[in-house]
């Protein structure tokens, strides 16, 4: 009986804090607030994945976080209710600090853990590896209305939701080209520095898919904000 008791008391200190952290009684650092705005300046924490997965249903919220990401977007109208595969709140990443290949259609949740992964995961990288910035990121599309694999039957793909990003490879500032397909195999400079990018991706995005996941992944990295937490 007295362990009950003090579980529920645990319980009701725990509901107040978040109570107070949602009605700003308890102060606490903004990046260690879950109800404040995901800042993408800041270090990705254990917050994370929460904050950027309140912006998929948020327009203003996104706006709002999109002004600390450094992307160039523009909003597009969202696709008839009975389309096949029905975009809502989608964005079209047209640039970003870093180059792009193209631009590319985005939900909320991934263009903002797109701008996260560049800030803290791929330019530390290539500085680390390199000494130099990454330029351009060379990529293979985002939206595509699709079952995953391209398979006929089977669960809908992230790509059909606007959902996920595959990435093939990277320019340097020095002009070097870094590419998924030729360079993942390798064990120099070029292979070390895809391995640290994949690895700290798993930070920023839900699922992470490399060659080392299956052939299909051979020639790009497979980057997506869905429900489950995969980084292979």
């Amino acid at each position: 009986m007295a362990f009950f008791k003090v579980l529920g008391m645990l319980l009701l200190l725990a509901g107040g804090l978040l109570v107070g952290l949602w009605r700003g009684w308890v102060p606490v650092p903004a990046e260690w607030n879950p109800w404040a705005p995901l800042d993408v300046q800041a270090a990705p924490n254990l917050l994370t994945r929460f904050k950027l997965g309140r912006l998929q249903d948020d327009p203003a919220l996104c706006d709002l976080v999109l002004k600390t990401s450094g992307l160039r977007v523009s909003h597009q109208a969202d696709s008839p209710v009975d389309a096949a595969c029905p975009l809502r709140n989608v964005l079209r990443v047209q640039g970003a600090e870093v180059g792009l290949s193209s631009s590319f259609l985005a939900s909320c949740p991934l263009a903002v853990a797109f701008a996260l992964f560049e800030r803290h995961s791929l330019q530390p990288a290539a500085q680390a590896v390199f000494g130099q910035a990454v330029t351009r990121v060379d990529h293979l599309g985002s939206f595509a209305c699709r079952n995953m694999y391209g398979r006929e039957q089977g669960q809908l793909s992230q790509h059909a939701w606007a959902n996920a990003l595959d990435i093939a490879g990277f320019r340097l500032a020095d002009g070097r080209s870094i590419n998924v397909l030729k360079d993942w195999p390798g064990e120099g400079a070029s292979a070390r520095f895809l391995r640290q990018v994949r690895d700290s991706a798993c930070s920023n995005f839900n699922v992470v898919l490399s060659p080392d996941y299956n052939a299909a992944h051979r020639n790009h990295f497979h980057l997506d904000m869905g429900r489950w937490w995969v980084c292979r």
